[in-house]
């Protein structure tokens, strides 16, 4: 049901990114994506597709910070031979930076060809081009990566933003007797899937990198322990076979090892184990709660939170356990880390006595703290893939949660839609 079919490369894929510190809201030219053969129009042709597709490139790039979309209009529609020999004064007249041109047209074998150009409007030059033969189911898929062309050239953020999953709690019924499941979307909120029924609490789903597998935790049977979902067989199973309490799983960037949180006796303290089951290996031993860790992109270390000093606060240690530090010191108490993608940040949750709680990120050393939301009940935060946004949960005076993105350069966080109230998010990398 969630599983996810791989793509076929079709075209020679090349991008230029564009230099760092590139200036944000871009205005990008998306006119609609043209067809050798505009005779058949009907549901699934090629016209027709071609159509949907351009309006998905348009949505996904509206929904980041540093892009704003002109079109597609059907008025702007070109010929198939101006893919790759646009008219930049057209475009340059209505100030677009950039322009994405492509195509969608029917393959011998059944399936669609779908490419995609992005150009300077200004030095009327191509920075990249992308391409897949698909079926024409799979269509959403090759726009999706169509928008991450784009967004890598204009940004040079890493590509596949778009193609990416987002799992997060659903939450529904009246206070006090509020239903939870575990769901999982696409980034732009289409493909919706509950992939737990709501007969327990659930808690902090976990996707793999690839979206693959998830974790979470369950209270079936009276106390917190965590299940690990297959998404290619729908089957699940604990994570590891134990009576002891289990929660926080977060997956290695690999995808091979999960580390956790288990509770034996007064302590409660990190282990990592193998994603398929097996022993696991524990990391801390200092009295307290220990929880919430998380790898960084190389997997050589690990952030995590503890209460061993008094109040929660960061700490980061070597992926075997060894070489364990504080990396806070600010008032109130921090929780929730996350590593950002590309290792430069350190996603937080901090509460600040009479204030609140609110998201922020830091430097894997402490220093260059920054708060990026105003709260007061901001929380949980998960980095999208590009490293240049995140997600997270804000709870409203009625207590009610929804899911929100924020920029890593701060500005008015932007609601992301569920069909229920949502809390716990996390965003997995890109899917093949």
């Amino acid at each position: 049901m969630i599983a996810r079919p791989s793509l076929l490369l079709a075209l020679t894929i090349a991008v230029f990114a564009s230099p760092a510190g590139a200036q944000p809201a871009s205005v990008v030219a998306i006119p609609p994506l043209t067809t050798p053969n505009e005779s058949n129009r009907g549901a699934d042709s090629p016209a027709a597709i071609a159509w949907q597709a351009s309006q998905l490139i348009a949505s996904d790039l509206r929904s980041t910070a540093e892009l704003v979309p002109i079109g597609p209009n059907q008025k702007d529609y070109y010929s198939y031979p101006e893919v790759t020999a646009p008219t930049f004064s057209r475009w340059r007249a209505q100030g677009a930076k950039y322009l994405v041109t492509g195509f969608v047209r029917s393959n011998p074998d059944g399936r669609f060809a779908v490419g995609c150009y992005v150009y300077d409007v200004s030095k009327g030059r191509e920075l990249g081009r992308i391409g897949f033969a698909v079926r024409s189911d799979e269509w959403r898929r090759a726009a999706h990566k169509c928008s991450g062309l784009v967004y890598t050239a204009a940004t040079g953020a890493p590509a596949g933003l778009f193609d990416t999953r987002i799992a997060y709690v659903a939450e529904s019924g009246a206070p006090g007797a509020r239903v939870k499941r575990i769901a999982v979307m696409d980034s732009d909120g289409t493909d919706h899937n509950f992939v737990t029924v709501g007969d327990s609490i659930v808690l902090t789903p976990r996707l793999s990198p690839k979206a693959g597998h998830l974790a979470y935790v369950s209270y079936v049977g009276g106390q917190p322990h965590i299940r690990v979902v297959d998404f290619d067989t729908n089957q699940q199973r604990p994570l590891v076979p134990t009576s002891a309490m289990t929660f926080a799983p977060r997956y290695a960037p690999d995808g091979n090892r999960i580390a956790f949180s288990m509770q034996q006796g007064p302590n409660t303290d990190v282990y990592v184990v193998d994603a398929n089951g097996g022993t696991p290996a524990r990391l801390t031993t200092a009295p307290g709660v220990d929880t919430n860790p998380g790898f960084s992109p190389d997997a050589s270390q690990i952030v995590f939170e503890s209460d061993r000093a008094g109040s929660q606060q960061l700490y980061i240690m070597s992926a075997d356990g060894s070489g364990q530090r504080r990396i806070t010191f600010g008032g109130g108490w921090y929780a929730d880390p996350v590593w950002s993608p590309d290792g430069q940040w350190i996603a937080f949750t901090r509460r600040i006595p009479g204030v609140g709680t609110r998201v922020g990120v830091m430097k894997p050393d402490g220093t260059g703290e920054q708060l990026l939301t105003a709260g007061p009940g901001d929380e949980g935060p998960d980095w999208a893939p590009s490293s240049r946004e995140l997600i997270f949960q804000r709870a409203g005076p009625d207590g009610r949660t929804a899911l929100y993105r924020v920029a890593l350069t701060g500005g008015e966080p932007r609601r992301v839609n569920t069909p229920q109230d949502g809390a716990e998010p996390d965003w997995s990398g890109v899917i093949d």
